[in-house]
């Protein structure tokens, strides 16, 4: 595999609409039928005029690689990769942008003449739903990371753009947070145990996938404060166990719609060659959801 010295700098043309016909995308993940995806990106379509049908694929565990394959030979343009294949995604790639590389997961596919480019845009994606959508400022601030996989992976270079003064990764395997902050060169880095963790952070991020199953990691309840923002990455009618508990002890919460989103439309970008708005599909989508609307 090999890095691309720019982000989108092979941002294909030929993705564009022509007479052949709306151009085909997709989810893949396992599970998948709660994706939000198929509705953003026919959102994203309308907005910007592009021409595209986009799907949810349910991959079986272990058969990534030929999932990808056939839908290649089907006409497929790109993909978005979802858990837990974004591993699968990094290792089927054969050319990978920078903060793929960085991140060492790819949760975004684009498909050129038989070339797989892979690009990861959760980091930039969640930067901006706390920068731009919540008008928190990263700058000088501590923050924590919860969980070592591919969904923290992909945020650690984007948040150290940002220039925190710190940027902790906790995870349940002390082993791998140190494999992960050994791919970085920062000053700012650091690793924890999380029954280690020692005061309040500015921004508490949770990357793990307790969640999915209504749990939360075991951290200590001092990581919260009055002050902190406690950010889910994942999202549903209700808030998560996570919020929950930060909340219990005085934190703001938020959780990872906003992210979804916003790295929705760095990938469209990186397929289509145009980032959409993303403020009234993000309002549709949270009434969307508060409704109870599948």
């Amino acid at each position: 595999m090999s890095a691309g010295s720019q982000e989108l700098s092979e941002s294909p043309g030929s993705n564009r609409t022509g007479p052949s016909g709306a151009h085909r995308y997709a989810v893949f993940g396992n599970p998948i039928a709660h994706s939000r995806s198929p509705a953003i990106h026919a959102q994203f379509a309308a907005q910007t005029g592009q021409s595209i049908s986009y799907e949810k694929l349910f991959v079986p565990l272990g058969g990534f690689a030929a999932a990808v394959a056939e839908f290649m030979a089907g006409g497929g343009r790109g993909a978005n990769v979802t858990v837990p294949f974004k591993l699968d995604a990094y290792a089927l790639a054969n050319h990978l942008s920078m903060r793929a590389a960085a991140a060492g997961a790819v949760n975004t596919l684009r498909f050129d003449d038989g070339r797989i480019f892979g690009d990861n845009t959760d980091g930039i994606g969640l930067v901006t739903d706390l920068t731009a959508n919540a008008g928190v400022v990263l700058r000088g601030k501590r923050i924590l990371l919860l969980g070592a996989g591919g969904a923290a992976q992909g945020v650690v270079l984007p948040l150290l753009d940002q220039q925190p003064a710190q940027l902790v990764i906790a995870n349940r395997t002390q082993s791998k947070a140190k494999e992960v902050a050994a791919r970085f060169t920062s000053d700012a880095l650091g690793v924890c145990a999380l029954e280690a963790l020692d005061g309040a952070f500015d921004v508490v991020v949770n990357a793990t996938a307790a969640s999915l199953e209504n749990a939360v990691p075991v951290i200590p309840a001092s990581v919260f404060g009055a002050d902190t923002l406690a950010y889910d990455m994942m999202y549903g009618p209700e808030p998560t166990a996570f919020m929950r508990l930060a909340a219990g002890h005085g934190a703001t919460v938020r959780d990872g719609l906003g992210m979804l989103v916003e790295q929705a439309a760095e990938a469209f970008l990186v397929w289509r060659g145009v980032r959409p708005a993303t403020a009234e599909v993000l309002a549709v989508l949270r009434s969307t959801i508060a409704g109870g609307t599948a």
